[in-house]
Parts: structure tokens; C-alpha cells; sequence
């Protein structure tokens, strides 16, 4: 006969409380179980037992974890016991950017799917370009002044003129709506041609040219994304596709009412 080994034993304390359940008690306890750990799970219902909690044991945050009677620590301090990489919020990522662009294109492979019958058109790549216009609008205009501070930074009109920095999320979602709705091509692609050249300019000025290291404004005042070939690539893309919608009309006549 055999007997299974006995689980490991953590105990963990996290505040639950009627108004606030704390998310990184949750992420420890699930991370706990995850491991195999069987946890012993003490809830600090109030602010008075939270506050009794952090005295006596000198800590000046929960959830805090015991493993073997050894203070582990907090959420963090647990994934680096067990071997776990931690988040550093200061570190520069492409991630934000990879999702973005990954999202806008499955949504118009979607569109395409619909309209088409198939996944593989030529308006299907355009509206890749325009929906990845209006998604990066968005993430500006949800913290213009932030978004406005980061692109005062290397943008060289916004330099010159202020208020730029400000109006450029309205004219790039402007440009991107248009563009999906393939509505008003005599306006939307020249704005886009001028605000993607502007912006392809500046970045390669501030960072090929002037080796800055800068943060780019692209997905938003509050992002890590590192100013480079993304911030360039995302310019470029507004820049090619304002170039397509004014010369594929002429080049191929009929081209968007046989799609």
C-alpha cells in the first residue's frame, strides 16, 4: 500500500472586506494552489485587523505569505520564491503595440470574412491600416495631456506649434474613420500623408539621427513602448496607405466597387 506524499502548507493572510477583496490576495492564493500548496487562507475583515496584522508582524503591505512558518512575503516576493519572473511596470515593452496590431488585423480579416466571403482582400488590408489608426487614436484620447507631454518630446511640428500635440489623436482617428468607411479619400488621404511624413520624420530624427532613447507616444501618454522601428513602421504604414487610396483609383479604376 501506498500513501501520496502531504501537500505542502502555506498559510496566507489577504484583506476581504465588504467594499475591497484584494486582487493580488486572489492572484496569490490561485498561484498557491497552483503549485500544489494547500493553503490555509485568513481573511483581514476589516481595516482595524488589517492594520493589528501589518504591526505585528512590521509589514507595510498584505496579502503576505508563510511558507514553513518563513514569511515569504507579498505577491511578488511569492513569484520570486517560487521561481517566477516579476513585472517590472518601469521596464520598455513592444507588447502593448504586438497586441494592438495583432487585434486590428484579425478584425479585418473578420470584415473582409463578411463583406467578401474571404479573408484574403485588398480592403481587407486597408482596413487593417485603418482600424490600427482609430485603436491607436483611441489609446491618445484617453489621456490627451499625457499623450501630449510624451509627443512634445521628438514630434517636430508639435514643436513649432503646441497645440499639435493636442489635436493630432482627433486628426489620426479622424483620417482612420474615414478611411474604413473609405468616405471623403480627397481629405483623409492627405491628412494622413501629412501626419504619418511628419511623424515618420521626427522619429527618425530623434532616434536614428540624434540616438535619443525616448518612449513613444504611439499607444498613449502612460505606455513603455521604446520610440524606434515601431513608432516608425506605425507612420510609414499611414504615410503608404494615403499613397495607395489617392493613386489606386487611378491605377485601377473600379478596383473598390468590384470587392
Amino acid at each position: 500500500m501506498t500513501t501520496s506524499a502531504a501537500r505542502p502548507r502555506a498559510v496566507l493572510y489577504r484583506m476581504v472586506m465588504p467594499g475591497h477583496v484584494c486582487p493580488f490576495g486572489l492572484k496569490a492564493r490561485h498561484l498557491l494552489r497552483s503549485r500544489g500548496y494547500e493553503v490555509e487562507d485568513h481573511w483581514l475583515e476589516t481595516r482595524e485587523a488589517t492594520d493589528a496584522f501589518k504591526a505585528e508582524h512590521d509589514v507595510r503591505t498584505t496579502p503576505q505569505v508563510f511558507i514553513d512558518g518563513v514569511r515569504v512575503g507579498g505577491h511578488d516576493d511569492l513569484r520570486r520564491f517560487l521561481g517566477l519572473k516579476v513585472r517590472d511596470p518601469k521596464a520598455t515593452t513592444y507588447r502593448p503595440v504586438a497586441a494592438l496590431f495583432a487585434m486590428t488585423a484579425l478584425m479585418a480579416l473578420a470584415l473582409s470574412y463578411a463583406t467578401a466571403g474571404s479573408v484574403l482582400t485588398v480592403r481587407g488590408a486597408e482596413w487593417f491600416v485603418s482600424l490600427s489608426m482609430c485603436v491607436l487614436a483611441l489609446l491618445k484620447l484617453q489621456d490627451v495631456q499625457a499623450f501630449s507631454s510624451m509627443f512634445l518630446n521628438y514630434d517636430l511640428l508639435a514643436k513649432r506649434w503646441v497645440p499639435y500635440a493636442t489635436l493630432y489623436p482627433f486628426l489620426e482617428g479622424l483620417a482612420g474613420v474615414l478611411m474604413v468607411a473609405g468616405a471623403l479619400t480627397w481629405f483623409s488621404a492627405p491628412l494622413a500623408l501629412v501626419i504619418g511624413g511628419i511623424g515618420a520624420v521626427s522619429v527618425f530624427k530623434a532616434v536614428y539621427i540624434e540616438q535619443r532613447t525616448l518612449k513613444c507616444a504611439c499607444v498613449g501618454g502612460g505606455s513603455n513602448v521604446p520610440l524606434g522601428v515601431v513608432s516608425l513602421t506605425e507612420n510609414l504604414m499611414m504615410v503608404a496607405m494615403a499613397l495607395w487610396m489617392l493613386a489606386a483609383p487611378v491605377l485601377w479604376p473600379g478596383l473598390h466597387a468590384a470587392m
